[in-house]
């Protein structure tokens, strides 16, 4: 370490991405000559030569797309190893806070707490970004340069969280579907098509595993990683869905869709902030986690009030 320069790593970043040393040399509002030094650097450091050219362009060395994987992470981590402040205030910040989940958490508790920061910490700013299930299954190795993943319990393990607020699971359907009455019954659900948002192992709701543990084996004819473009799988089908009350009012402002009570005592959705202990005594995340707990109690006295 002590033979290496970080800027190395800005520079390998910045090349790894852009496949070109002179877009790279742009991007970094250097020289072409300075920046295919540092490549040089690089190249005798890694006994690689990370970009080979193929035709007129460069391509990625299998040795430099396992790098690609690693630079942004470290990257990340090292500016805010450079932005921590002996004193910090959320009035005079300016820091930006990463944080990931689905199209619900984003459009619930992190819409409340963008608001809520807003009104108290203007120059504070909001990342969210979608969660993958390569996410999620590395959430201890995501976390350590990200601020927080918005996700219910059940999916993560042996990180920080703190409960936000519970949602209960509803079921949305054609409005003019010609197989349902006023109530579902659970021979419907076995014998109507369904839209998933999410099916693989680490990716998937709990009412959705609750089917299956009643018995019930839905024939899942699409699967949309989008909780808010539900209704547009649904509409003009005979489709099911598993939506999120709290989202339940919005979608029905969609034409033709209707929410219908889950004809079983579905499982309540706990949602939560889960971070890593890396940042447990920060106080600007201190700060961040407040604010979502704040923004978890208005997104459930919301929720009460529209009943």
């Amino acid at each position: 370490m002590s033979r290496l320069d970080l800027n190395l790593l800005i520079a390998l970043d910045a090349l790894l991405t852009e496949r070109s040393v002179t877009r790279a040399a742009a991007r970094l509002h250097l020289s072409q000559p300075a920046l295919s030094a540092s490549l040089a650097r690089l190249r005798t450091h890694f006994d690689d030569p990370l970009l080979a050219r193929r035709g007129n362009a460069y391509e990625l060395t299998p040795l430099a797309v396992r790098l690609a994987e690693r630079t942004g992470t470290a990257l990340e981590a090292s500016r805010r190893v450079f932005e921590v402040q002996a004193d910090w205030s959320p009035e005079n910040s300016t820091h930006e806070f990463i944080v990931f989940g689905s199209d619900y958490a984003f459009a619930t508790v992190g819409q409340a707490a963008s608001r809520l920061a807003a009104a108290t910490a203007p120059g504070v700013r909001f990342r969210f970004e979608l969660h993958t299930p390569a996410i999620v299954e590395d959430a201890e190795n995501q976390l350590r340069v990200a601020d927080g993943l918005l996700i219910p319990h059940g999916h993560i393990t042996d990180l920080r969280s703190t409960e936000l607020w519970s949602d209960n699971w509803v079921i949305i359907a054609d409005t003019d579907h010609p197989d349902l009455g006023e109530s579902l019954r659970m021979e419907d659900l076995a014998e109507q098509p369904w839209v998933f948002t999410y099916q693989t192992r680490s990716a998937f709701t709990s009412a959705g595993q609750q089917l299956q543990s009643l018995g019930i084996d839905p024939r899942v004819e699409t699967v949309v990683q989008s909780f808010l473009a539900l209704p547009h799988f649904i509409r003009g089908t005979r489709r099911l869905g598993l939506v999120q009350r709290a989202l339940a009012v919005g979608l029905t402002a969609i034409p033709g869709i209707r929410v219908h009570e889950p004809p079983f005592d579905a499982v309540p959705v706990v949602n939560a902030l889960w971070w890593h202990p890396v940042h447990e005594n920060d106080p600007q995340h201190a700060w961040m986690r407040t604010l979502f707990t704040r923004a978890g109690r208005s997104v459930a006295q919301r929720q009460l009030g529209g009943r």
